[in-house]
């Protein structure tokens, strides 16, 4: 009989046509290059059914692969959980850890099946259980989208502000991934939305990084939250303006002088528009020479950033500088003067 790929077989479907005599640990434990065995590729693709029940055990179902990833893990992630022996999907192997520190609980909540997990078993504990930076399954479900398929007793006050290692709490994270749409607007509250991670940063800036300040209550987009400054200097204005998301700001909030507060670096958020291309974002009224002339601390105004960065055509007509002629350039690069909007 010719070689038997045994991966092909897991990936295909066909593990059960397979001569039993065959289907050994041995052959069922060998890793491809990636490290994955036949029983990881036989959970990913939903064919450990085809195996003999007295195989499936934990010398088969606990293996690990390079990444440390056993079969629980990527069962877990494409949602074949069932498949598993009953009574096999115990805490301990749930808590099975990859290189990463992610457990299978981990990619349950991340990609939407704790559903498949045995009545009973999961436990707040279980919920707040971290990874090794400190992520619970909450702020797994938070990134990639599964809010709304967790189960809601365990969506409170208390486990939403868990931190991880960088104090972001699941808002943090939900506000990061355009997710805060995905928790109950009650725990959407000034408490919550603008507690500090370790760099200060709120659920304001990691909206407005995003593009989705759209998903904050419009109540807490005040002049005073918009500019709280993380220990970068970065404030949430600044942010907003730096993705082109100025126009998810209310029009009644957006003001001049939020447009030229200062960060720690002395630049306005128009700078930041200017740097990045997003003036065109600027409602037309805030553009004129007077704020377009503001200078932060190395001396660099709004107009010169559009310019050197690519971006003069956002400019209006009337604010573009005239090409300098060729005494105003020996001038520029011998230190004697400075162009009118470096």
């Amino acid at each position: 009989m010719d070689k038997i790929d045994f991966h092909a077989a897991a990936r295909n479907g066909t593990l059960a046509q397979l001569p039993t005599e065959h289907l050994t640990v041995a052959n069922l434990t060998a890793g491809n290059a990636s490290g994955n065995t036949p029983v990881h590729i036989a959970a990913k693709y939903g064919s450990l059914g085809q195996l003999p029940a007295q195989l499936l055990s934990e010398v088969l179902l606990l293996v690990k692969n390079d990444a440390g990833f056993t079969p629980v893990h990527l069962a877990a992630r494409e949602g074949t959980l069932a498949q598993f022996p009953v009574g096999f999907l115990t805490r301990d192997h749930l808590l099975a850890r990859s290189n990463s520190g992610l457990t299978p609980l981990h990619q349950a909540a991340a990609y939407g099946t704790l559903d498949q997990l045995p009545p009973g078993l999961l436990t707040m504990e279980l919920v707040l259980t971290k990874t090794t930076t400190g992520d619970t399954l909450l702020h797994e479900a938070a990134e990639n989208g599964t809010l709304d398929r967790f189960p809601q007793q365990f969506v409170t006050h208390t486990t939403l502000v868990t931190t991880n290692i960088s104090g972001e709490t699941t808002l943090h994270t939900a506000a990061l991934n355009g997710h805060l749409d995905q928790i109950p607007p009650e725990f959407l509250t000034a408490e919550t939305l603008l507690r500090k991670t370790a760099n200060h940063d709120t659920c304001l800036h990691a909206a407005a990084i995003s593009g989705h300040l759209d998903q904050i209550p419009a109540g807490l987009l005040t002049h005073d939250n918009l500019v709280l400054h993380s220990k970068s200097g970065h404030t949430p204005i600044h942010a907003a303006a730096e993705s082109g998301f100025l126009g998810q700001i209310p029009a009644d909030r957006l003001t001049l002088d939020l447009l030229i507060s200062r960060n720690d670096f002395g630049d306005t958020p128009l700078h930041a528009a200017a740097v990045e291309g997003h003036l065109k974002d600027v409602p037309r009224e805030f553009i004129n020479r007077a704020t377009l002339s503001v200078r932060n601390y190395s001396g660099g105004t709004p107009i010169g950033a559009a310019i050197h960065n690519g971006h003069a055509d956002q400019l209006p007509e009337e604010f573009r500088p005239k090409p300098p002629t060729i005494v105003q350039k020996i001038l520029y690069r011998t230190g004697f003067s400075r162009p009118p909007f470096g």
